[in-house]
């Protein structure tokens, strides 16, 4: 076994582009080299290289391969042709068929020599999001001028070039040199091993590994806030940022000036955050402090005063900035911005912003109307929501959007709810962030978010497999989560209706004619018909549905990654496409206790053992079998004694399902289990006699109905 070491160094690689670097070079290593890999690669990157190492076979074995050649009796030049192709001779050859045939026996191939082969066309084709060109004639790109190539197998650098035809590649090729860090330890020197090399780049005032220049960052500001008495506010982007900023980390602690202490603290943290990568700092009441941290990539003579000192210059004039925008937008009411937005473009396909804020007021308040709130607040929050997005404030510093509206809606003297939905409408931003809980702003929140869905998918903007660029995953993820957490009991498709109409184009279908029908014809192609309860026009609702579908694909591949049974879910939503989804999450969770219990496992197995008689003889019959079983036609006291219990439970499980007692439903549907094992036991099902095995299977047709109707058994992982 023969260690690899693959380092590419370059100038300074973008922070955001790192991790993701050296992922892909493990990748596509893995993929060229694998029949030498003992063990996949490990990578490592940095500010000013990305890199691997990985135990190598010393040599692998090709496997044995016919290469067919010309027709036998073609013309001598041909055969000759082909064998100079091959490097091989006539007594090479045999004949297979109506040609001749090259055997080329396997081969050992060295792993210098392979990986030799493979690096090279791997920088080449290397996928950096965004590459440059540099000096002389050369036509390879990089994210940044590439100086350096280190590669050493078992001790000794594995020689390469980047060459290709007339193209020189700038020139480089492969070694074993490496630098250090550029201004504390400048200059070249040699690397044999991963240990050696990552112990000399330490000496070097570099700090290989990601994970310890972030654990140096945290630990760093950490101890210097704590001696100050104290805390930073927690922020792990910044440390992975700042980490990929800086090879030798050294924490500092600057000041903030006192003039600059009145505005908002999320002002100066994005300011700091955005502009100069600092930290915030906090007093223990949570109040900011005048203090920030930042970190420096070089330990100064001078203890880092002068960094800090022209840091702090930096940042006053950047607070200053900050405090002009903030002092400016103050001088008119937050609702004096909304004409701003009547000129800004939501989407080609659907209107300005204020278009959509007109559309959001008008369903926040229908929502406010459902969930028992003041529609009025609701409507003045929804109005005043995306104002601050025409704001000097957010429009230099957008992260803040939502949160400025609230500090200018409270100094303009709106109610206090009013204010909090503006800035908790856009929750929740991620898997980690909260959800709004505060009533007026999960009507806003709410609304927002579906009117967002739909439409987009009206216009037929889905997401992909491959991209969703406009965070409609994130927008369903978000409308979930604040159903689910808020226990709100809302019929989505009728507000996904209510939505829908809310578009100009929904009545106007002369100009637009196929808004929506992308998403209602995929629904109704699949054989959906529409639920009685839904009064919607069925192109409306049948987009609806359409749209929770993907609403449901969502619920459950995040039930999934909260370790739920998934397949529950699927299960009964098949059965019921039910769009209260608390109602929906309550009936899987009373099925998903069914099925774990001795009792559901073995009415499951059952189930499936009706399903697949059923198909089968249904298939043979050529038409399905309904459920109208003759009693007279019941022989046996087991087949009797099914029937019975089969009206019994079905119309109790009915009637504990419109009461929403699923709990109930399910120990009815249990009590099936005698009935259903004795038949199974005793009664053949394809008798001879056709009217009776004509019943038995509408009997069982009868059992599959009333199990369907609590969910579709079928979607049951076994």
């Amino acid at each position: 076994m023969a260690e690899l070491l693959l380092e590419l160094f370059c100038e300074e690689i973008p922070a955001r582009m790192q991790a993701r670097a050296a992922e892909d070079l493990a990748r596509l290593f893995a993929d060229g080299c694998a029949a030498l890999l003992e063990a996949p690669p490990r990578s490592f990157y940095g500010p000013r290289r990305i890199g691997l190492t990985a135990q190598l076979k010393p040599n692998v074995t090709t496997e044995a391969k016919e290469e067919r050649g010309p027709r036998i009796g073609a013309p001598d030049q041909a055969i000759e042709g082909f064998l100079r192709k091959h490097g091989a001779t006539r007594d090479a050859l045999t004949e297979q068929g109506q040609f001749w045939v090259l055997i080329k026996p396997g081969q050992s191939v060295e792993a210098r020599a392979l990986v030799a082969a493979a690096i090279p066309a791997l920088i080449r084709a290397f996928p950096w999001p965004k590459s440059m060109r540099w000096g002389g004639t050369s036509s390879m790109v990089w994210v940044r001028p590439l100086k350096r190539i280190l590669c050493v197998l078992d001790g000794e650098a594995v020689p390469f070039t980047l060459a290709q035809g007339g193209d020189d590649g700038h020139g480089l090729a492969s070694g074993d040199l490496t630098e250090g860090h550029r201004i504390m330890s400048p200059g070249a020197f040699a690397a044999r091993n991963f240990a050696d090399y990552k112990s000399a780049l330490a000496t070097r005032h570099v700090v290989l590994e990601a994970e310890d220049r972030a654990r140096m960052i945290r630990d760093g500001i950490n101890a210097l806030a704590t001696a100050e008495g104290l805390e930073v506010v927690p922020d792990e982007g910044l440390i992975a940022e700042v980490a990929g900023l800086v090879e030798w980390p050294v924490p500092l602690l600057g000041r903030i000036d006192d003039a600059f202490m009145d505005l908002p603290p999320e002002v100066m943290r994005t300011t700091m955050r955005v502009n100069q990568r600092f930290f915030a700092l906090r007093k223990p009441d949570g109040s900011a402090a005048p203090r920030f941290a930042l970190v420096a990539n070089i330990a100064a003579p001078d203890g880092g005063a002068a960094i800090v000192a022209g840091n702090e210059r930096v940042l006053r004039a950047r607070l200053a900035d900050a405090r002009f925008f903030w002092d400016l937008d103050r001088k008119q009411k937050l609702e004096s911005f909304l004409p701003k937005l009547d000129s800004v473009v939501f989407h080609a396909k659907l209107g300005t912003q204020g278009d959509r804020i007109d559309r959001v007021e008008r369903l926040a308040r229908q929502i406010a109307q459902i969930t028992g709130v003041d529609t009025n607040l609701a409507a003045r929050a929804a109005r005043l929501a995306k104002a601050d997005l025409a704001s000097g404030m957010v429009g230099e510093f957008p992260e803040l959007q939502g949160v400025m509206g609230r500090y200018y809606a409270l100094g303009q003297g709106e109610d206090a709810r009013v204010a909090e939905a503006i800035a908790a409408h856009y929750r929740p931003a991620g898997a980690g962030d909260a959800v709004p809980n505060e009533p007026i702003a999960i009507a806003v929140a709410l609304a927002d978010k579906i009117d967002q869905l739909v439409g987009f998918f009206a216009v037929g903007e889905k997401p992909s497999g491959s991209g969703d660029p406009f965070a409609l995953r994130r927008a369903a993820l978000g409308t979930i989560r604040i159903i689910r957490e808020n226990r709100l009991r809302l019929l989505l498709a009728d507000l996904i209706g209510e939505a829908f109409f809310l578009y100009p184009q929904a009545t106007n279908t002369t100009a637009t004619p196929d808004f929506g029908l992308e998403v209602a014809e995929a629904k109704r192609a699949s054989g959906w018909q529409a639920p009685s309860r839904i009064v919607h026009p069925p192109m409306v609702a049948a987009f609806a549905a359409g749209l929770l579908d993907f609403l449901a694909e969502r619920l459950r591949a995040q039930l999934r990654s909260e370790g739920a049974r998934h397949d529950v879910v699927a299960a009964v939503f098949g059965a019921t496409p039910d769009d209260d989804l608390n109602r929906l999450l309550s009936r899987a969770e009373a099925v998903r206790g069914f099925v774990e219990s001795e009792a559901g496992a073995n009415l499951l197995a059952a189930h499936r053992r009706a399903v697949n008689i059923l198909r089968i003889e249904e298939k043979r019959d050529g038409h399905a079998f309904d459920t109208g079983y003759e009693a007279h036609l019941l022989k046996l006291p087991e087949e009797a004694a099914l029937a019975a219990a089969l009206e019994d439970a079905g119309n109790r499980i009915r009637l504990d399902i419109e009461a929403e007692d699923f709990e109930r439903a399910m120990e009815a549907m249990a009590g099936l289990r005698a009935p259903v094992d004795a038949f199974f036991e005793k009664v053949i099902v394809n008798d001879p006699a056709p009217e009776l095995r004509r019943n038995r299977l509408r009997l069982l047709a009868r059992l599959r109905a009333a199990m369907d109707a609590v969910a579709d058994f079928s979607k049951i992982e076994a």
